[in-house]
């Protein structure tokens, strides 16, 4: 099916440019991995290495989107659901063997200062993941202003604490990025959440 040929490629790409970079992962590479033939890669994506590493990208954003949504949603408490998401990060990165990464990093550094379509694709991933940690920090109570504040904060630190997770192949980085963001989560002043009752 024509389809499943497309996610294949999809999913070959994202893993490859997690694990290897965006100039790291050539056309043919993404084509073997994916079991599928160079001239299917082009007939899905006519724009070449750059179409399918933007689909790639858009795949892997939705793919830890996932991830960060259910680390969220695990614990009721802001300051123990960021714990939570820093600790699911950290076993993740070591079941991979300290290679899966964030799926966007390799990408948007290798492209930096040009005005392309895997940028924008690596910024709109970023936007999409500061949304949902926002989205939980209103309904904990924060404040609007505070709260994507504090989500910037969060997706910033996590970012840069799992790169360092990889390098010192460690996940004691992501651990104390956890603990001091519960910390900085928790010298807030919150208004309870309103309930069905209230104005």
């Amino acid at each position: 099916m024509q389809t499943s040929t497309r996610d294949r490629i999809v999913v070959a790409a994202s893993r490859l440019l997690q694990r290897q970079g965006y100039v790291g992962t050539g056309i043919k590479q993404i084509a073997q991995e994916a079991q599928a033939t160079l001239g299917s890669v082009y007939h899905f994506f006519p724009g070449g290495k750059e179409a399918v590493a933007v689909a790639a990208i858009k795949h892997s954003t939705e793919e830890f989107a996932t991830l960060l949504r259910k680390a969220l949603d695990s614990e009721e408490d802001a300051a123990e659901a960021l714990m939570a998401c820093a600790q699911q990060l950290a076993g993740e990165l070591r079941e991979s063997g300290w290679t899966d990464g964030c799926p966007v990093t390799a990408a948007a550094l290798e492209t930096l200062g040009t005005d392309s379509e895997i940028q924008q694709a690596c910024a709109d991933a970023l936007r999409a993941w500061e949304q949902l940690v926002h989205d939980k920090l209103v309904r904990c109570g924060f404040a609007n202003q505070s709260a994507q504040e504090l989500a910037t904060t969060v997706i910033c630190t996590l970012e840069g604490a799992e790169v360092t997770a990889q390098v010192n192949r460690s996940e004691e980085p992501l651990q104390v990025a956890g603990r001091q963001l519960a910390r900085v989560v928790r010298s807030y002043e919150i208004q309870p959440p309103l309930t069905s009752g209230g104005r």
